[in-house]
C-alpha cells in the first residue's frame, strides 16, 4: 500500500471532521485515520450529553467562542443535508437564588458579545416554559438544540469511505518514528506504516500522542467521569427541553442540568469526578499507571490543592444517589429519588497546566510534520467542523 500523505490519529468527532474537511479541501491527497477502538466515536464523541451548544458562556474572541458559533451552524447544516435527527428547542439558563442574579446577567452580556440570542426572563415565564422547574429568573437560549453524536460520527465515516479515505480500526498507537521525509508509525500489535504527515485529534490519549511525536509538552491530559441518572418514563414530563442551572464560575463545569435527548428520554447530569483511568467509565474502572501519571503531575496535585472542597462534593454526588436527587431539587423540586433510573457515564479530556489550571480554551500544538489537538473539551462536539477548519488552515500553513 502506498504512503498515505497524512494520517489522522482519533476517530473521534474532530478527528472525523478534520478529515471530511481535508476530503473536501484536498480531493487528490491521500488521508488514512487511524482508531484505537473498534468503532468510531467510542468515547468523549458518544458518551456526551448531545446538545448543540449556542456559545453562551465563552470568553468573547476565543476559539471556543468563535469555533461554537460558526461550528454549530455547520454542524445544523451537515444535519439536515445528511437526515441526521436534530432539533434546535432551546434551553433556560436558572437562576434559583438572589447571588446568582448577577452571574446571570454576566452569562447575559457574555451571550450578547458572542452573538447569542437570549432573553431575561421571569419566574412565570419559566414557568410556562418548564412547568416543574423553580427560580426567580432565567435566560432563555432559543437557539440551544440536540443531536445524537454518535450518528453523526457514523455519518461522516460513511462519507469518508465513500470518498476514499482509509479508516483503520483497533489500531492503538504505540510509538512514532522520525525518518527522513516521513513518520514511522507502529501499532500495540506490531502493525506498521509510514505517514506523510500527521493529525493528532486522539482525545484522552492527545498528550501521550504529542510525545510520541517528540513534543516534551508540559501539559497533561486529565481524565474527569460524567455521571449520569435518566428520568425514569412516567416522570419525563418533569422536563420539557433543557433546563440548566448558573454555573459556578470558580469552577469549570456547567453543573448537573437535564438534558431532552434527540433520541427520547431525558438525562439528569454530569457530575464531574476524576476517573481512576483514561477509560474509566466506572469506579471499578482502574488503571495505576494512569492514575499514577495523574497522582504524579504536580499541576493535577495544585489543581486538587485549589478546589478539593468541589471535588470532595462531586464525589459525594458520586456515591449518594440522594446528593445527586437533591442537587437537582435546586432545578426542580418535586423531584423526588424514584423519579430517577442509572444512566450512562462519560469521561472528559481536561488538558491542566503545571501551575494547576484547566487549560479553558482549545488548544493547538505544531511539530515537525504534525499538529496536535491538545484541549478540546465541550463544546468541541458542537464546534467540531469550525475546529476541522482552523486545523485544515494549520496544515496549509505548514505544508506551504
Amino acid at each position: 500500500m502506498s504512503r498515505p500523505d497524512i494520517t489522522i490519529v482519533g476517530g473521534g468527532i474532530v478527528g472525523l471532521a478534520t478529515a471530511f474537511k481535508l476530503r473536501k479541501r484536498h480531493p487528490d491527497i491521500q488521508i488514512k485515520l487511524i482508531e484505537a477502538e473498534n468503532d468510531v466515536g467510542e468515547h468523549q464523541s458518544g458518551h456526551n450529553s448531545g446538545v448543540l451548544h449556542s456559545g453562551i458562556y465563552y470568553k468573547p474572541g476565543s476559539l471556543k467562542a468563535t469555533c461554537c458559533r460558526n461550528g454549530k451552524q455547520q454542524m445544523e447544516d451537515f444535519c439536515s443535508e445528511h437526515a441526521v435527527a436534530w432539533d434546535r428547542c432551546g434551553k433556560i439558563v436558572v437562576a434559583t437564588s438572589e447571588p446568582e442574579l448577577s452571574r446571570l446577567e454576566n452569562i447575559a452580556e457574555r451571550a450578547k458579545l458572542n452573538g447569542v440570542q437570549c432573553e431575561r426572563i421571569d419566574s412565570d415565564q419559566l414557568r410556562e416554559l418548564e412547568p416543574a422547574a423553580a427560580g426567580i429568573a432565567a435566560l432563555h437560549v432559543p437557539e440551544t438544540g440536540i443531536v445524537n453524536y454518535r450518528s453523526v460520527c457514523h455519518k461522516i465515516a460513511q462519507i469518508l469511505r465513500t470518498d476514499g479515505v482509509s479508516i483503520e480500526l483497533d489500531f492503538e498507537l504505540r510509538g512514532i518514528k522520525h525518518l527522513k521525509d516521513s513518520l514511522e508509525l507502529t501499532s500495540t500489535t506490531g502493525q506498521k506504516f509510514h505517514a506523510g504527515r500527521l493529525i493528532n485529534c486522539a482525545g484522552l490519549q492527545s498528550d501521550r500522542v504529542c510525545r510520541m511525536a517528540g513534543v516534551q509538552t508540559a501539559f497533561k491530559v486529565i481524565p474527569f467521569r460524567g455521571e449520569y441518572y435518566e428520568l425514569a418514563p412516567d416522570s419525563e414530563f418533569l422536563c420539557r427541553n433543557l433546563i440548566y442551572p448558573v454555573p459556578d464560575p470558580s469552577f469549570p463545569f456547567l453543573g448537573v442540568h437535564f438534558t431532552r435527548m434527540i433520541d427520547g428520554g431525558v438525562e439528569c447530569g454530569p457530575n464531574a469526578v476524576l476517573a481512576l483511568a483514561r477509560k474509566g467509565y466506572r469506579w471499578r474502572d482502574i488503571s495505576l499507571s494512569d492514575l499514577g501519571e495523574t497522582l504524579g503531575y504536580r499541576g493535577f496535585r495544585k489543581l486538587a490543592a485549589k478546589h478539593w472542597r468541589m471535588g470532595l462534593g462531586e464525589m459525594h454526588r458520586s456515591l449518594s444517589k440522594q446528593a445527586f436527587v437533591t442537587a437537582l431539587q435546586r432545578l426542580i423540586p418535586r423531584l423526588q429519588s424514584d423519579n430517577l433510573i442509572p444512566g450512562r457515564a462519560g469521561v472528559r479530556a481536561q488538558t491542566v497546566d503545571p501551575s494547576g489550571n484547566l487549560v479553558d480554551d482549545f488548544m493547538f500544538e505544531t511539530s515537525e510534520h504534525a499538529i496536535h489537538v491538545l484541549n478540546a473539551p465541550s463544546p468541541a462536539a458542537t464546534a467540531s467542523l469550525a475546529i476541522a477548519d482552523h486545523i485544515v488552515a494549520r496544515f496549509i500553513e505548514q505544508v506551504a
